[in-house]
């Protein structure tokens, strides 16, 4: 156990974990021996009694209480360990699994993913990456059927029509299009339309007319593999909204403005989700005439909620809720933002992270003016407490390495368009953010990486003097400095013209740079 405690320290307190115990792990054994690999995946099965995991000092309260509390007569060491560390490891084993046993980390991800209880969602997510990697997918077995033994059965079976096939084909009498069908040539002609391309045509401009008309210009918003349709309005009331429908809206937009109790806010989101859900009534329409974002900050959470209920899945729902409720109020703001209504939106985006990422952080990020300190502070908050590192990561890569979004990765009403950029603009509050990402141990990709020294090198000049930008700078090259190596001449030059009292330790990490 002694041997590995330098490697799990680093599982502990590194931000880049895989790429350090990696680099430990070929210092510190030869590679081409497997023994002490193969110890290191005993340690990690060891089996752990219930009874010692009780009187240890060393498992965190929580933890054991959590797996004191399953059914089972043992555990792996492994799951003493708290679930990040879990799932460094197995990240790690996964990265290096060419270096130990296939089928020992076989049986440790099948042991954690099968007969463990209550997995943390991102240990089992380890647990499947390793899984598959270290699972051999083979068709060998295939070439020990005896197939040509077995030729004139399956001919039997399926080379040849069903029965009741061939007694159409005589019946008919006809010759089929396809010889396993009895379909033909006359019977595919009968019935058909005589379309020419003319007729062809003028159908697809009536399509789009009518497409137009109801929705508007459609953003295809693709996360997750998942494709999304979302009603993008750009000028007035777009969609088709009856005359009833309207009324009832603006008859609410004057009651939203003088609500005096939480009963009557709550009967007037029952109204507003009638309207959309019973009337059928485009969400997004419907909202952007009540307005609800001139509502008091007070009734905001109870809005949020009678809301979205019953449509917590509904991705549509919950973006056209966030972009109308919390955006706005958000893009205007200038002073900290309200106890209420920030915890309102942090319990909201907490159970939509999707909506979340494009109808609130990707449109304040991309403010036109840049972000101030109010709307840094509310973007810091969603970060560290909504979103996954991963996730956060990704959004970096999106915002640094697209150079513009052309309005398809955000969602926006229109009178609020003229907030949102459709590109980064740097202020110190954004430099601040980024800082705050990599403190949270985001772990930028390469390419975003390249992008954040582009426009440290052009905004240099500009944020000589700023201390927010040096302490930026200071962050980036202790979090990134593996990333940084083809980028130290530059980056020298660019710290270079900074005159903060932080100037010489920047270019002290630089120096050490590999």
């Amino acid at each position: 156990m002694e041997s590995w405690v330098p490697l799990m320290k680093i599982f502990i307190n590194s931000v880049t974990p895989e790429t350090e115990a990696s680099l430990w792990l070929q210092s510190s054994f030869n590679s081409s021996s497997h023994s002490s690999f193969a110890s290191f995946l005993s340690l990690l099965m060891q089996p752990i009694e219930p009874n010692l995991i009780n009187t240890s000092s060393s498992i965190p309260t929580k933890q054991r209480d959590e797996i004191l509390g399953f059914e089972t007569d043992r555990f792996m060491w492994l799951q003493t360990l708290p679930n990040t560390v879990q799932a460094r490891i197995l990240s790690f084993l996964t990265y290096e699994h060419a270096k130990f046993n296939k089928h020992d980390l076989s049986k440790l991800a099948r042991e954690l993913l099968v007969n463990a209880t209550e997995v943390d969602f991102w240990v089992k997510r380890a647990a499947n990456q390793l899984l598959d990697i270290v699972s051999d997918s083979n068709f060998k077995w295939v070439t020990s059927l005896n197939l040509d033994s077995e030729e004139e059965k399956f001919e039997e079976k399926f080379g040849s029509m069903p029965a009741w096939l061939n007694e159409s084909v005589n019946i008919n009498g006809s010759v089929p299009v396809l010889p396993w069908l009895p379909v033909s040539v006359d019977d595919m002609n009968t019935g058909l339309p005589d379309v020419t391309r003319e007729d062809d045509e003028d159908l697809m401009v009536d399509v789009e007319d009518i497409k137009d008309d109801k929705y508007g210009k459609v953003v295809n918003l693709e996360t997750s593999g998942t494709r999304h349709e979302l009603v993008n309005l750009e000028s007035g009331l777009v969609g088709l909204v009856d005359h009833e429908v309207k009324e009832s809206a603006l008859r609410l937009k004057t009651r939203i403005l003088n609500m005096e109790s939480s009963l009557k806010v709550a009967e007037l989101a029952d109204e507003i989700r009638f309207l959309v859900f019973e009337k059928k009534a485009d969400s997004l329409t419907v909202l952007s005439l009540i307005e609800p974002w001139n509502a008091d900050d007070e009734i905001i959470p109870i809005l949020l909620s009678r809301l979205s209920e019953g449509n917590e899945g509904d991705f549509v729902i919950t973006t056209s809720i966030l972009c109308s409720v919390l955006l706005p109020k958000f893009l205007e703001l200038d002073k900290p933002a309200p106890r209420v209504l920030l915890s309102a939106t942090i319990d909201y985006c907490k159970a939509h992270h999707k909506p979340a990422v494009y109808a609130l952080l990707i449109p304040l990020i991309l403010h036109k003016n840049g972000i101030n300190n109010s709307i840094c502070d509310v973007l810091t908050r969603i970060v560290k407490e909504c979103l996954h590192p991963a996730h956060v990561s990704a959004i970096c890569q999106k915002l640094l390495c697209e150079e513009t979004t052309n309005g398809n990765e955000y969602i926006c009403l229109p009178r609020y368009q003229h907030l949102v950029s459709k590109s980064l603009v740097w202020t110190e509050s954004l430099f601040n953010l980024f800082q705050i990402i990599l403190n949270h141990d985001v772990r930028l990709t390469q390419d975003s990486v390249n992008r954040l020294v582009v426009h440290v090198r052009e905004l240099a000049l500009r944020f000589s003097k700023s201390l927010k930008f040096a302490n930026f700078l200071l962050c980036f090259v202790s979090k990134c400095g593996p990333l940084l190596g083809i980028h130290k001449v530059v980056l020298s030059e660019a710290v270079g013209n900074t005159s903060s009292f932080l100037t010489k330790s920047i270019l002290s990490k630089l120096t050490s740079i590999d």
